[in-house]
């Protein structure tokens, strides 16, 4: 039970949960499947996860159930069901051909409160099981209701953790809709003007002309990479297909591109970590980048990510004009502070900041192994 609590607890994306509480549930009570729906608001299920059935049987098997027969009792009573031979129970209407021949069964409703969030049930016990009765215990429901207690935390954790992160997605795509119309509009704003003033120099002034059209071509290339950045902090490389380390390279080399700055990165014997921890590294570094390059007035800003014991440290330095982090904080602007130490926070990792009027300013970020 402990293991199974731990490995519930690890895991923060929904589905992830939903399969480990699965298969957690189908191992503790040695049964031969198991599976856990979540309901929709429609009479049918919004995810539905099994563990025991192969693939190939799943696909066999068809559409999701609906919410009837014994299924519907633990939505809608939350009540619990051990059944000797769930095939001879009044409430079971049969399943597709391919469906796996079930007979003693044991169903626990995942609640949260009043909330019903799922039904997790287990059929078929794999120790011999008494004659006409079932091979499932009073000792298993209650083992069985315990996790389902544990279940429905973990679930909830997971759930407001997804939805933490769609509110992050959010917040950055707003900030990078402001980068659009501060950066990458007001360069266009001026192109059209350059252009404007090319025209009519073209006829009386043809050399003027000719400048001003160089002009328009640089403007044009600083817009397009202006929004070539953008993009790049919009829609990140994969770090699951890439890794953090080229995710952060591949965006330096476009920042550096993209300003004036110069913009550098350098790694050294960093390991894969846990997608939650690379993610925040990445979000930090983006958040620095973005201070660094539009409010510091920096010439140049150095971005290093180092392996540190287990887990990681990166580091974002700039030349730039620095702050009093104190003053910051009591005049009630963070500059992105705050979303950084609550990312840092969020995976168990710590913040630095070091900064000071004319100095420059220094972000470092700790995080640990997975």
């Amino acid at each position: 039970m402990s293991s199974a609590l731990l490995a519930m607890s690890r895991h923060l994306e929904v589905r992830d949960v939903l399969h480990t509480i699965v298969a957690s549930a189908r191992e503790l009570l040695d049964a031969e499947y198991a599976a856990l729906g979540v309901p929709d608001d429609h009479g049918g299920f919004a995810q539905f996860v099994v563990d025991g059935v192969s693939d190939e049987q799943w696909k066999a098997i068809g559409p999701l159930p609906r919410q009837h027969g014994i299924l519907a009792a633990m939505l809608q009573e939350a009540t619990p069901q051990r059944l000797a031979d769930v095939r001879l129970d009044p409430r079971f209407e049969g399943w597709p051909a391919a469906h796996p021949d079930m007979s003693d069964f044991l169903g626990m409703p995942v609640a949260d409160g009043d909330e019903i969030l799922g039904a997790l049930f287990l059929a078929n016990k794999r120790c011999p099981k008494p004659a006409g009765g079932c091979g499932f215990t009073a000792e298993d429901e209650e083992l069985l209701r315990v996790l389902a207690q544990h279940a429905a935390i973990a679930l909830t954790n997971a759930r407001l953790y997804e939805r933490s992160r769609e509110l992050t997605i959010a917040g950055e795509r707003s900030r990078l809709a402001h980068e659009l119309h501060d950066a990458v509009s007001q360069k266009l704003f001026s192109l059209r003007l350059t252009a404007q003033a090319a025209t009519a120099l073209v006829d009386r002034d043809p050399a003027r002309a000719k400048e001003e059209l160089h002009e328009v071509a640089r403007l044009a290339a600083e817009a397009a990479d202006e929004l070539r950045a953008a993009v790049v902090e919009l829609r990140p490389a994969g770090l699951d297909e890439d890794g953090l380390v080229a995710t952060l390279r591949t965006q330096v080399k476009v920042l550096d591109r993209a300003h004036t700055a110069r913009v550098t990165f350098a790694s050294r014997g960093v390991r894969a970590l846990p997608a939650a921890q690379e993610e925040a590294l990445l979000r930090v570094a983006q958040e620095a980048l973005h201070n660094a390059l539009r409010h510091s007035g920096a010439g140049a800003v150095d971005v290093t990510l180092a392996r540190c014991g287990q887990g990681a440290a990166l580091r974002v330095a700039d030349d730039g004009q620095g702050f009093d982090p104190s003053a910051v904080r009591r005049a009630g602007r963070h500059l992105g502070l705050v979303s950084m130490r609550d990312r840092a926070n969020g995976v168990g990792g710590r913040l630095r900041v070091v900064s000071e009027p004319g100095k420059g300013t220094t972000i470092e970020m700790e995080v640990p192994g997975g």
